[in-house]
């Protein structure tokens, strides 16, 4: 049994080997999907916007069934285990999609090509997102609440809100430099996907449930969270959830376009986006360890102000950092990231914690899909949705499109990052929300 005081060193072993090969999946899909979309499909924002969309879609219709489920047959392990073995095949298989392919297969013209390949990735990338949520958002985040206790678990969520940051590390400095260096996308991804089936199968072995884990509810609870009297009952844990919306909505603005429009607009090569993108993911990390620790011994709530105010900061920097010479950007955009990036994961942890403080134990899996409504469905639709849509207004242009088929000709603007800049700002009144649903313990 856990010792009801520590996370244990099992414990830790899944957390860190599940949590981080989970996060490069994601990463890789959040900001590399749509690179090789734009580079060997079509250079068509509106296709990748459509693309995150229905990912959102898919993870939380998907989080929101396995989570249910996982909590009616009181079971994690195999979820997670035999998720993420399948989750690393469809992973593979999604690099070697391409519009010669199509060509080759079923001999149509190159235009219908470009399109039916299109189709392929989208419904590629959601089939992706079936099994990568069932596994990862649903069972594994259910599990992390099972075996996580108040006097430890903002620690535990300073982990795994670092996770993501490495992941994005990994991914933002080797994944593009991999690609050109094994002469594309098909390789690297076939890579990761045996990693993600090997965690899968490794899992097996070593994944315990928490012993206090017990059979809890029937089907119908996929709509649990819905409830009004559920609602009513946990006003401080939707007032999280608030928090985590308004701060998802902030990152989907500029997060789908932010490779490619290092790329593009600010003309980065590989290696100076990886470089940059990495060193200031590298500082924010080690940052937020020492943060993590903190948000065990003071307020969360009133360290979001700070938290959502350096996001903030950092977007408006990273809108400002442009205009100038090739160095002077480098160097400006780097920092900006910086700050930018060491706010975005303690908004991540702090919300994070007081979620789980917030979840009832017994309903820990069926309140996961309402947590994606909130972290996934809305902001992948409204996030993106915003972003691409001052995108087309601002126009940019895409130097030498030339007549290729599907190209939207307009690349990832900078005013992107100020509207994410100004959501991030409306989290300081959603904290103030959370303080009234906790009964004003602390005076704002």
């Amino acid at each position: 049994m856990m010792d009801k005081q520590t996370f244990g060193k099992n414990n830790w072993t899944i957390l860190i080997l599940f949590g981080l090969v989970g996060q490069i999946a994601w990463s890789v899909e959040n900001m590399y999907f749509n690179l090789f979309v734009f580079d060997t499909v079509a250079k068509d924002l509106g296709a990748i916007t459509l693309m995150v969309q229905l990912s959102g879609v898919m993870a939380t219709v998907a989080t929101l069934v396995a989570g249910a489920i996982s909590d009616k047959v009181g079971n994690r392990r195999k979820f997670i285990s035999i998720g993420y073995a399948i989750w690393g095949v469809t992973v593979a298989i999604f690099g070697y999609l391409s519009p010669e392919l199509t060509v080759s297969l079923f001999g149509v013209e190159l235009e219908r090509a470009v399109s039916n390949t299109l189709t392929a990735v989208i419904v590629g990338d959601c089939v992706m997102t079936l099994f990568g949520s069932t596994a990862n958002d649903a069972c594994f985040n259910a599990w992390v609440t099972d075996n996580t206790k108040p006097s430890f678990r903002g620690t535990v969520e300073g982990v795994l809100a670092i996770l993501p940051l490495i992941a994005m590390l990994i991914v933002a400095g080797g994944f593009g430099i991999l690609v050109e260096m094994l002469g594309g996308y098909s390789t690297v991804f076939l890579l990761l996907g045996i990693i993600i089936s090997a965690c899968g199968i490794v899992g097996i072995f070593i994944i315990k449930d928490s012993d206090e884990l017990e059979k809890n509810g029937t089907l119908k609870d996929i709509l649990y969270g819905f409830r009004p009297s559920v609602v009513k009952e946990n006003k401080s844990l939707y007032a999280a959830f608030l928090i985590i919306l308004v701060y998802g909505i902030a990152c989907q603005i500029f997060m789908p376009y932010l490779i490619i429009y290092m790329k593009t607009y600010l003309g980065f090569s590989v290696l100076e986006y990886s470089i940059v993108f990495g060193v200031a993911i590298a500082f924010g990390a080690v940052i937020n360890v020492f943060l993590g620790r903190l948000s065990d011994r003071m307020d969360k709530r009133r360290l979001l102000y700070i938290a959502s105010s350096v996001m903030a900061l950092g977007l408006f920097a990273m809108y400002l950092s442009k205009g100038m010479g090739h160095i002077a950007t480098l160097l400006l955009f780097g920092i900006s990231g910086f700050v930018m990036i060491t706010g975005y994961i303690f908004v991540s942890a702090l919300t994070g914690a007081i979620v789980r403080d917030n979840t009832p134990p017994e309903s820990a899996g069926k309140l996961q899909g309402v947590r994606m409504v909130f972290s996934v469905l809305i902001p992948m639709i409204v996030g993106p949705m915003i972003g691409n849509g001052i995108n087309k207004t601002m126009n940019v242009p895409l130097e030498n499109a030339g007549a290729d088929a599907m190209t939207t000709e307009y690349i990832p603007a900078p005013e992107i990052f100020l509207a994410g800049a100004i959501t991030a700002c409306l989290l300081i009144g959603c904290v103030w929300l959370l303080q009234r649903a906790d009964g004003n313990k602390e005076n704002a």
